[in-house]
């Protein structure tokens, strides 16, 4: 599966923190989309790790972008989101680290390792501000 609900709440957390120009905070972001608050602070914090949040802590703490949403490609956010490279099969970008033994003879793997890197470049292209409009 390409986007699990971790990068789907991302998305539509960004969206919003976006368009605000103060930090905005779990609690918020989590009654305004109908999240469940922890699993959105755990992909919140994950988005900070990786250089795309800064959080702010007290009373007026939150969220805000540290970067503007046309420098966030979509791709880079996912793969915040998930923890890992985002992929549309079960497949490896190389033959012989295949998941089932069977990349040396499998006719459908040039076929699909192409797609996927049709697929990156255009998550890489598309960016938080291509949403937002």
């Amino acid at each position: 599966m390409l986007f699990t609900r971790a990068t789907e709440y991302a998305l539509l957390s960004l969206i919003l923190i976006a368009k605000r120009n103060e930090p905005m905070g779990t609690d918020m972001l989590s009654r305004q989309l109908g999240i469940p608050k922890s699993f959105l602070a755990k992909i919140l914090q994950n988005l900070a790790r990786q250089g795309i949040l800064k959080s702010f802590k007290g009373a007026t703490g939150g969220f805000m972008l540290a970067k503007s949403p046309k420098e966030l490609s979509i791709k880079e956010i996912a793969k915040s989101a998930e923890g890992k490279n985002i992929s549309v099969f079960d497949c490896s970008p190389a033959q012989e680290y295949c998941p089932s033994n069977k990349g040396s003879f499998c006719t459908l793997w040039p076929f699909l390792n192409k797609l996927q890197n049709k697929i990156d470049i255009f998550l890489e292209e598309l960016t938080l501000q291509d949403l937002m409009e």
